[in-house]
């Protein structure tokens, strides 16, 4: 080996100096260089650049993208020190360091030192040209050649630090650094840096993994080099050397495993995606998810999505409690599965029916036994409590309340409402009936945080997004501030669950027809969280219910997101907050569709028409009334604007153009609407 590499340096010696000058550069310009474009790892990272997940290129190496600026500035040092000490003086090939090894050689008997530059080296790890072969050196130095009068001394660097072999399959340093030490290499102490150098000189023979006592020693050598130099003072030399060396490859990153898929699935040639996840949080409700499934069923599995509701980002988001093909379905991801949503639609029917004059926190309504032709819904406890207000079946969940109120407006409103919060609903047999309000319809977690992230956003529904440089579609207004605000309170007053903090938390659970998903989404000022527990493969999970098991992960999400919850915004001037005598007597009472059109002296909304697209008059709007009995009082988007007015005619003050929902109400409760367009 030693003769081989003499006989080398001598022929290379004569080699060149039988060259003329001119031959020389023509020699040099007509070097054919392998592709510098090198192939790197698709990557996925978080709102702050954070790495989330970075995938393997085509052949299965970690190969992953790094500029110098991200590398820390001892390894530089070292790097050069060690390998290449007149990198930035010679043209890519040393003949002074080619000499002085050939003659340590002649005096030693053995090869004391190699002659290979890190331009030499790049150049053979760009053609995988091995080290030993006479031909192989000379072409290598050709290719340095080359490449100094291509690239700058910095790009043949960055090339250096993507393909420096590490052992196994990590190619370069960022992802040695993340195999070894779990972190980017931008701040390496004096002893990782030094084993990052000392590993490639023999990658297999010195990985810690396989050949730790090799590594250790190999780093001793680097650190004694750089002690010489000057590059490390004393005591950081000798520090460095107690550092442990590790034993073992940790794993890359693989944070929000299906939302990093996905992104890539979208945008296939992408190398870097960015989201608008946090990485910290991301990590934390993963470790949640895996702390509570271990309490659960063998096949039970769980979902989590966390956003902010001011921006419609997407914070975090759990697709499983771990990505993999086991009895659980892990790689399924459950935040876009569709599955029945239970009682959390109840809120926006509430809403809706807010803003319709339907009714109000304060509205009393009958809790009995009824028919609405073929179907008898019952409470889920199988109880009835007669006489409630609205504000309390909302928080006792009660089911006969909400389908009189979905009947009154009918189902299509409901469906109207999805469009306009832009929710993918999926109806069975495809005709809408009275048991969507109870959870027959399919909805993803996803979409259900988005329309509470609607409602805790004073009405306005917009779009969730986790592309952090994503296009932000505009909002659409799904209930009036008022109404969001009122439904808000009430949610508010749920008690939390047994062990929770006695925080105001607006959070409303569900539980699907026989126990397939249980369900608990909240909200405070900021942020939303949605919680799903259930089987993936869409089987009964008996006795579970959504405030047993699903509310209390929800309070544990809202702790991880931040030590405290943010207030709920003060009502807005709009809200009626009175008790139920003093509301205007048709809103004290609620009174069943059927009683209503049974009566033929009803009343009914003279002008506008429905559909209609009126002027305002100052600011004002001339309605009338046909039918009915005085006194009537007439509501504008659910807020009463004329009260107790006898006259058949009014003239209503609204606060803008566009559209809106007007209803009257009579004396005998008995109500007609209108939805009419005001410029």
């Amino acid at each position: 080996m030693m003769r081989a590499r003499i006989a080398f340096a001598l022929a290379a010696g004569l080699f060149l100096t039988g060259l003329a000058r001119d031959s020389f550069d023509d020699w040099v310009k007509a070097t054919t260089l392998p592709p510098l474009a090198l192939d790197t790892s698709t990557e996925v990272a978080d709102r702050d650049g954070t790495l989330l997940r970075a995938y393997t290129v085509a052949d299965g190496r970690w190969r992953m993208a790094v500029d110098l600026s991200q590398v820390d500035e001892d390894y530089r040092a070292m790097l050069i020190a060690y390998e290449d000490k007149r990198f930035y003086d010679h043209a890519g090939v040393d003949l002074r360091a080619m000499a002085r090894a050939v003659v340590q050689a002649l005096r030693n008997g053995r090869v004391i030192s190699g002659g290979s530059t890190l331009t030499m080296q790049v150049a053979r790890l760009l053609e995988d040209s091995g080290t030993g072969a006479m031909g192989g050196k000379l072409r290598q130095m050709r290719v340095a050649w080359a490449l100094e009068r291509r690239l700058g001394k910095d790009q043949i660097l960055q090339l250096y630090m993507h393909l420096a072999p590490f052992g196994g399959n990590l190619e370069g340093v960022r992802a040695a650094s993340f195999a070894y030490f779990g972190k980017e290499p931008r701040r390496l102490t004096p002893a990782q840096a030094a084993l990052l150098v000392a590993i490639p000189q023999a990658p297999e023979s010195r990985r810690p993994d396989r050949a730790h006592a090799r590594a250790v020693a190999a780093r001793e050598r680097v650190l004694a080099r750089a002690l010489r130099d000057g590059i490390l003072p004393p005591d950081q030399a000798q520090g460095a050397l107690t550092e442990p060396v590790p034993h073992a490859r940790l794993p890359f990153p693989a944070l929000a495993p299906h939302l990093a898929d996905r992104a890539r699935s979208e945008n296939p040639t992408a190398r870097h995606h960015q989201l608008t996840l946090r990485a910290s949080l991301q990590r934390s409700l993963e470790s949640l998810a895996r702390d509570v499934i271990a309490t659960q069923g063998e096949r039970v599995q769980i979902a989590i999505v966390a956003a902010d509701h001011r921006s419609g980002e997407i914070l975090a988001s759990v697709g499983s409690a771990a990505f993999a093909a086991d009895q659980r379905a892990g790689f399924v991801d459950m935040t876009t599965a569709l599955r029945s949503p239970g009682s959390t639609l109840k809120p926006l029917i509430y809403g809706l029916a807010f803003d319709q004059g339907l009714a109000h926190p304060e509205t009393l309504i009958e809790d009995r036994p009824q028919r609405f032709g073929t179907y008898a819904p019952q409470n889920f406890d199988r109880q009835f409590r007669g006489t409630v207000r609205v504000r309390d079946a909302l928080q006792l969940s009660l089911n006969l309340p909400v389908v009189q109120l979905l009947d009154a407006m009918g189902p299509p409103r409901l469906l109207a409402a999805f469009d306009k919060a832009a929710i993918r609903a999926v109806i069975p047999g495809g005709q809408p009936g009275l048991a969507i309000g109870l959870g027959g319809i399919g909805i993803s977690l996803t979409d259900m945080v988005q329309l509470y992230a609607a409602i805790a956003r004073g009405g306005v529904a917009l779009p969730l997004t986790w592309h952090k440089d994503g296009t932000r579609a505009e909002g659409q207004r799904l209930l009036s501030a008022p109404a969001a605000w009122q439904i808000g309170d009430i949610l508010e007053g749920l008690a939390p669950p047994p062990g929770a903090p006695a925080n105001r938390l607006a959070y409303k659970t569900g539980t699907s027809y026989g126990h397939r998903d249980t369900w608990a989404i909240g909200y405070d000022g900021r942020h939303v969280v949605g919680v799903w527990l259930g089987r993936a493969d869409g089987t009964p999970v008996p006795g579970a219910f959504g405030a047993d098991i699903a509310a209390p992960v929800l309070f544990q999400a809202f702790a991880r997101i931040a030590p405290r919850l943010e207030p709920q915004p003060p009502a807005p001037p709009a809200t009626l907050l009175v008790s139920n005598t003093q509301l205007p007597q048709p809103l004290q009472r609620f009174r069943p569709r059927d009683t209503l059109t049974a009566d033929a002296n009803a009343p009914g909304i003279a002008f506008p028409p429905d559909g209609a697209e009126v002027e305002l008059l100052d600011g004002a709007l001339l309605v009338k009334v046909a039918g009915g009995t005085a006194p009537f009082t007439w509501l504008a988007d659910g807020v009463p604007v004329v009260v107790q007015d006898r006259a058949r005619s009014a003239l209503l003050t609204l606060p803008g153009t566009g559209f809106v929902s007007l209803s009257v109400i009579d004396a005998e409760g008995r109500s007609a609407r209108a939805k009419v367009r005001l410029r």
